[in-house]
C-alpha cells in the first residue's frame, strides 16, 4: 500500500414609494452581486468555470478525459468514508471532497461535449494506454497519477475504525497529489482558458485539502 497522510426586506406600503423604487431600479439596470457560498466545512466554494470555448488542443482533451475518472474514484472513496470513517472530521472532509468534485465532473463533461470528444464511460478510462499501467501497488498508473488499484480499493472497503481513517487519509493524499500533477500539466500544455481555470482551481483546492489531511493523520 502506498505511504499516503437575510436581511429582511421592509415592506413598501406606500404606492408612490414603491413606484419610485421600481423606476430607480429600471434606470439602474444592475443586479446585486451574488452572495458568497460556503461549503459544509465552512470554507468558501469556488464556482465552476463558464462553458468551454471551442479553442482546445490534445492536452485539454487529455486533462478532461483523465480527470473525470480520477474524480469519480475520489468520490467513491469519499462515499466509503461517509459510511466507515470513525473520526467526524474525516467524514466532514469526505463530504467536502464529494461536494467539490461532483460539479467539476459535470463541467469537464461539458468541455468534452463542446469539443466533440469522447466522454469517459462510468468505470472507463478513455484515452489511457492500459498496457502502461503499473500494478505494483504504488498507486501510480500511466496517464492517471495517484489512482488507487482495485486491490487498494478493496483494502479500504475492508478497513474499520481508526485504521480506516488512516488508510483513507493516506490514500487520498496520494490521490490528490496525482490530481495536482495532472492539473499542473494542463496549465503548462493546455490552451483552453476555461479548462486552465478549472485546473488552477483544482490545484488550489486539493493542495489545501492535502494540508488538512496531513494534519488529521496520527503522529507516527
Amino acid at each position: 500500500m502506498p505511504t499516503i497522510r437575510t436581511t429582511t426586506r421592509a415592506a413598501l406600503t406606500s404606492g408612490a414609494l414603491a413606484l419610485s423604487l421600481s423606476l430607480a431600479l429600471t434606470a439602474c439596470g444592475e443586479s446585486a452581486p451574488p452572495a458568497a457560498t460556503t461549503s459544509a466545512a465552512g470554507a468558501p466554494t469556488t464556482s465552476a468555470p463558464a462553458a468551454a470555448s471551442e479553442e482546445h488542443n490534445d492536452a485539454d482533451i487529455r486533462f478532461a478525459q483523465m480527470m473525470i475518472p480520477h474524480h469519480r474514484q475520489a468520490i467513491e472513496m469519499a462515499q466509503i468514508a461517509a459510511e466507515r470513517a470513525d473520526n467526524p472530521e474525516v467524514k466532514a472532509l469526505a463530504e467536502q471532497i464529494r461536494s467539490a468534485q461532483d460539479p467539476e465532473i459535470e463541467t469537464m463533461t461539458g468541455f468534452l461535449e463542446t469539443w466533440g470528444a469522447e466522454v469517459p464511460a462510468e468505470g472507463g478510462m478513455t484515452g489511457m494506454d492500459h498496457s502502461g499501467m503499473d500494478h505494483s501497488g504504488t498507486g501510480e498508473m500511466s496517464g492517471m497519477s495517484g489512482m488507487m488499484t482495485p486491490e487498494q480499493m478493496d483494502q479500504l472497503r475492508s478497513a474499520t475504525g481508526a485504521d480506516f481513517d488512516t488508510m483513507f487519509l493516506e490514500m487520498m493524499i496520494v490521490h490528490h497529489q496525482g490530481a495536482v500533477t495532472d492539473a499542473e500539466r494542463e496549465l503548462a500544455e493546455g490552451v483552453n482558458p476555461q479548462a486552465k481555470e478549472l485546473a488552477a482551481q483544482i490545484i488550489d483546492a486539493q493542495t489545501a485539502e492535502i494540508v488538512q489531511m496531513s494534519q488529521l493523520l496520527p503522529a507516527s
